[in-house]
């Protein structure tokens, strides 16, 4: 209830007022729980300013009739650049002036109103960011690692960008030294990424025999990788908090997700996908150091596990954020982001326990805590739905509105 009290005390700290834009009479998932009763949303320039039971008065109103409202999604994984496409400065060019204005611009038509890009070539993701930022792109929150860094011929450099030398040097960073590393870590904070993403391994189940063969339908006789050594973990990770940056590391076994959280990573990516997660002292773990856990159902669902896992570390009360692992290629931008959503449903998790992920847990894992929650003085991106979400996750896609930063940004009424 003290999401409500505050609602209340913020309404009577600026009534009677006449804000920029006042969203009347609506249901609300505040980004943890849905309030009781109907709500008036006040928004001054890019913020909330009050979120009132009484009558509030703006010089935009929009009576949304008791329709609901919730915070923008966050997707916490995404992939943006195509990396089939990609391969040279012409084809990268073309891309991103032909394909990359319409892919931004359907994650808002679908309710993301943030991404975090995960491992696109650093130059390109930061050009795109700073247009959004600027408005010449029109597109979600784009928050960015750059590359994603891994071990020497490490996944994806070996894998995905295997026969693709131009791509694989800008999509990925490969280091084989503690001081590469550091210096790598160094030189993506000097250009203010949002965060650093590490990949200690592969996507595929490995026992522990002398080579680390990853194995995946596309290269059925598989790629031998290298790992990300141990040492070379923990001083991305040190590095990374040096510079105050979160810092999230691939991993898909238990015994990669160990070895991540005790060299003091902050999230997992994917977690524990490819085998069953037994071991309850590593969800204890998680729990302990305050662990996000980012499940990827849209990309890893092929894999038996994945659900029952995801099942078991959310019953625990891990902290779980929504990220797609969407990529280009497969799906739609934004409705992958949905039919993840759908996904961790079907694994377990309730409507409203899936909606915080996609919300504040999301924000949660950005270090963003001024996104996810609908309540005054957060940012105001905020959804309006037809129906309630928290009874039925498939009612994310009966959409209705999109505010962006305070501006309406998609209209389908």
């Amino acid at each position: 209830m003290h999401q409500e009290a505050e609602a209340i005390a913020g309404a009577e700290a600026r009534s009677p007022a006449t804000y920029d834009l006042v969203i009347r009479r609506a249901h609300v998932f505040d980004g943890h729980q849905a309030l009781t009763g109907l709500y008036d949303i006040a928004v001054d320039g890019k913020e909330i300013a009050s979120v009132s039971p009484e009558p509030l008065g703006g010089r935009q109103e929009i009576d949304v009739a008791g329709a609901w409202v919730m915070p923008g999604l966050i997707d916490t994984h995404v992939h943006f650049y195509d990396v089939r496409a990609v391969s040279d400065p012409e084809s990268m060019r073309a891309f991103e002036e032909n394909e990359l204005p319409g892919r931004l611009g359907l994650f808002l038509d679908h309710g993301v109103t943030t991404i975090k890009s995960v491992g696109d070539p650093t130059g390109g993701i930061l050009a795109a960011r700073a247009g959004i930022t600027e408005g010449t792109l029109r597109g979600p929150r784009l928050l960015a690692t750059g590359c994603g860094i891994t071990g020497r011929d490490g996944h994806p450099a070996a894998t995905v960008f295997g026969d693709n030398p131009w791509a694989r040097e800008r999509f990925t960073g490969e280091v084989d030294s503690v001081q590469e590393i550091r210096d790598l870590v160094h030189h993506l904070a000097d250009r203010k990424v949002d965060a650093i993403k590490l990949l200690s391994e592969g996507a595929c189940a490995h026992s522990g025999e002398p080579t680390y063969l990853w194995q995946n339908p596309a290269f059925p006789d598989g790629v031998e990788l290298e790992r990300l050594p141990l040492e070379l973990l923990r001083a991305g990770i040190e590095t990374g908090h040096e510079r105050g940056l979160r810092v999230t590391v691939h991993t898909t076994q238990q015994a990669a997700a160990r070895e991540a959280i005790e060299a003091g990573a902050d999230g997992l990516e994917h977690g524990v996908t490819v085998e069953p997660l037994t071991d309850q002292s590593l969800i204890d773990l998680m729990l302990e150091h305050g662990i996000t856990y980012t499940p990827t159902l849209w990309i890893d669902d092929a894999h038996p596990d994945a659900r029952g896992n995801l099942e078991k570390v959310s019953r625990a009360g891990v902290h779980i954020a929504l990220g797609s692992d969407t990529f280009s290629g497969r799906g739609l931008f934004g409705a992958n982001t949905l039919e993840e959503a759908e996904l961790m449903v079907a694994a377990g998790m309730t409507p409203t326990q899936v909606l915080a992920a996609g919300t504040s847990g999301a924000s949660r894992q950005c270090a963003r805590p001024d996104l996810g929650t609908v309540a005054q003085g957060k940012r105001a991106d905020l959804l309006v739905l037809n129906a309630d979400p928290t009874t039925g996750i498939k009612n994310l896609r009966d959409l209705s509105m999109v505010i962006l930063n305070g501006e309406l940004a998609v209209d389908k009424r």
